[in-house]
């Protein structure tokens, strides 16, 4: 177990890390734009902006998915790594199948993994929720304003 987690904790550290770097790319070139906007955005116009700061949250909980899969994958868990992708985002996601299961060795990264995912995912809902919410305002503003 104290293996277990001496290999997990670093796994989810630089998946906070990833998350952070995702976050901040994903928001930079929002908030770039939302300076130099001409207040006269469409409801399409603000679709679009949310769909790709939503993809780039999606792509960074892929890739923490991925980081999790190369694990399992160097750890011979599994024998490719698309089989290990797949198991690393059922735990990623807690949907919890419970098709393919690790050895008794290394079956607690399976908990700290989806214990990452869920504190990932709460990360990009917040980031989400913060941009929508964002969104919202400006079109209420430019509403009342014209």
């Amino acid at each position: 177990m104290f293996v277990d987690l001496l290999v997990g904790i670093p796994v989810m550290v630089l998946c906070l890390v990833l998350q952070a770097i995702f976050v901040a790319y994903g928001l930079r070139p929002y908030v770039r734009y939302m300076r130099r906007r001409t207040g006269q955005e469409s409801m399409w116009h603000n679709t679009l902006l949310l769909s790709l700061v939503m993809l780039v949250m999606l792509l960074g909980n892929f890739v923490q998915m991925s980081v999790w899969g190369a694990l399992f994958l160097a750890l011979g868990e599994f024998d490719d790594f698309a089989t290990a992708v797949y198991h690393s985002g059922v735990n990623f996601a807690t949907l919890g199948y419970g098709d393919m299961v690790m050895s008794a060795e290394w079956r607690l990264l399976g908990p700290l993994e989806a214990a990452n995912g869920i504190l990932m995912f709460g990360v990009s809902t917040a980031v989400m929720t913060a941009t929508v919410t964002d969104v919202l305002k400006r079109a209420f503003e430019q509403r009342h304003q014209g």
